[in-house]
């Protein structure tokens, strides 16, 4: 029998046994599980979630605060992190973990699952540069679907891909086997979510891709606000490096292009 948790059910498997997850992936029990570890100060809500990912074959460890996440990560990162906004007396301790996350390594999937669900606060969190900023009244197939779109992508990096080493445009140096981005000659440090969006657009430079196609592109489920808020970060990063960039074009009511002129 399949476990309740809020809206959603947990499809129990046996070790050893094939199960299908909610986005028709099969995993099984002899393949080595993936880590994701959460962040959640209230015991019980970080327990619920614990016990929800075991059922579908993940390796899960929690923590209650900033402080005991960052010292279990400090000696090897997890696959995945969840982080909740507020830890307890620290605030805004999920953003500074996100923030410290981000340091430690470029490509390290970050997900907020929170209850905080203010624009600002979503826009901080991906801003900082987390991967998705989910609400706790979530379904959990949506986020279990989230989840597994994430460690597709993960893979998609790490996966023989029929991708140019190396996409040069203008001034744009791209690589996703090396996970870089150069511009100028000068290293843009974009998120896995922000370089795949990059990459949709520099690989048809002059065309227009809608919201939808870059979701897709990027292997994301998100919302078209989540994909502006994006956009707007990548051009934030590239005029960090050079103030007169002007490539990523808005096409009202369309979506985004990336500028096919000479530059």
């Amino acid at each position: 029998m399949g476990q309740k948790y809020g809206k959603a059910s947990v499809v129990d498997a046996s070790p050893g046994q094939e199960a299908l997850n909610y986005t028709g992936v099969k995993t099984t029990g002899m393949d080595m599980p993936r880590r994701i570890a959460i962040v959640e100060d209230e015991i019980a809500i970080r327990r619920n979630f614990e016990d929800a990912l075991r059922r579908q074959g993940y390796q899960v460890s929690g923590y209650g605060d900033r402080k005991s996440a960052l010292a279990a990560f400090s000696t090897r990162l997890p696959d995945m992190v969840i982080i909740d906004v507020g830890l307890g007396d620290d605030v805004e301790g999920g953003f500074e973990l996100c923030k410290e996350l981000r340091v430690m390594s470029r490509i390290l999937p970050i997900m907020f699952l929170t209850a905080r669900d203010s624009d600002p606060d979503v826009i901080s969190g991906l801003r900082l540069g987390a991967d998705d900023y989910l609400t706790k009244d979530i379904s959990l197939p949506h986020l279990m679907a989230r989840i597994i779109v994430l460690f597709r992508r993960v893979e998609m990096l790490s996966g023989e891909q029929n991708i140019d080493p190396w996409i040069e445009r203008g001034h744009l140096r791209l690589s996703v086997d090396r996970m870089e981005v150069q511009w100028k000659g000068n290293p843009v440090p974009l998120t896995v979510t922000e370089l795949w969006i990059v990459h949709s657009l520099a690989r048809r430079p002059g065309s227009v891709r809608s919201r939808q196609q870059l979701m897709d592109d990027a292997n994301i489920l998100v919302d078209d606000q989540t994909i502006t808020s994006h956009v707007k970060r990548i051009r934030r990063k590239f005029k960090e490096t050079d103030e007169h960039f002007d490539k990523l074009d808005t096409v009202y009511g369309a979506g985004y292009r990336w500028n096919s002129s000479t530059g």
